[in-house]
Parts: C-alpha cells; sequence; structure tokens
C-alpha cells in the first residue's frame, strides 16, 4: 500500500519519538526529507542525519536533540500545514510567522526548500509545509 503523505509521515514520526524520549528515529528518505532534515539541523532542532542503507532503500538516521535532560524538550511542536487534500500556498509578502518568529516556518518554492526568513530575504513565496517550534 502506497503511502497518501510521506512528509507528514516523517513528521510524525519525529513528534513520537520526541514525546517518548528517543535518542533517535528512522524515517525512508527521499530528496524533500532530507531537504526537510537538513533546515531541522541548520535550525538547530536536531543534532545531526545521516543518510544510510537499509534493505536496499536509503533511511534517514536523525538524531534528537534535549535539554540538559530529556524532560526538556527542543522540539515542543511539530505541525503539518499543507496536506495532499488541502494546499496551502503563500507569497512572499504573506509567509506565515510561527509564534511571532520564535518558531520555523517549511516553505518548498523554486528555490530549494527553506524556512520562513530565508523565503522573505530571497522574496519567494511557495507551498507552506510545515510549522516547527
Amino acid at each position: 500500500m502506497t503511502m497518501s503523505d510521506p512528509i507528514a509521515d516523517m513528521l510524525t514520526r519525529i513528534r513520537n519519538a520526541n514525546t517518548a524520549k528517543h535518542d533517535t528515529v528512522d524515517v525512508p528518505a527521499s530528496k524533500m526529507k532530507i531537504a526537510i532534515a537538513d533546515i531541522l539541523l541548520k535550525e538547530g532542532y536536531i543534532k545531526k542525519y545521516e543518510i544510510e542503507k537499509v534493505g536496499g532503500f536509503d533511511s534517514i538516521h536523525i538524531t534528537l536533540k534535549y535539554g540538559r535532560d530529556k524532560n526538556v524538550k527542543i522540539i515542543t511542536g511539530l505541525k503539518r500545514i499543507s496536506k495532499p487534500g488541502l494546499r496551502v500556498y503563500a507569497n512572499s509578502e504573506d509567509l506565515p510567522k510561527v509564534l511571532g518568529g520564535l518558531g520555523t516556518a517549511i516553505i518548498s518554492t523554486n528555490k530549494g526548500v527553506l524556512t520562513d526568513k530565508e523565503a522573505r530575504e530571497q522574496h519567494v513565496g511557495g507551498e507552506v509545509l510545515a510549522f516547527i517550534w
């Protein structure tokens, strides 16, 4: 059976692993998911990620980040915005701010997958994939 929303699956795996206080989580790889993991790393929400072969398929091995102990979570929320049934687009002037700029919106643009801040700087809009805070 094919998956209808692989990005939502990735975000749900990260959210569940974070709630269960796991150190790592594995996600099936794609170019879009690697770009999202790269943004999560750049913004400081995860420690690192590695791409590895598992049973002939590529998998992203994500190491989650916590505070001093595992009770302090760096990722407090993850939300999928644009879904297969209802796509959400925004132009460069109407890009959303997450928690007044404290969180990050992940935007798929014609210049690649960018954060809301990078998309504003480059004056490009696109599909609003997810919010993370």
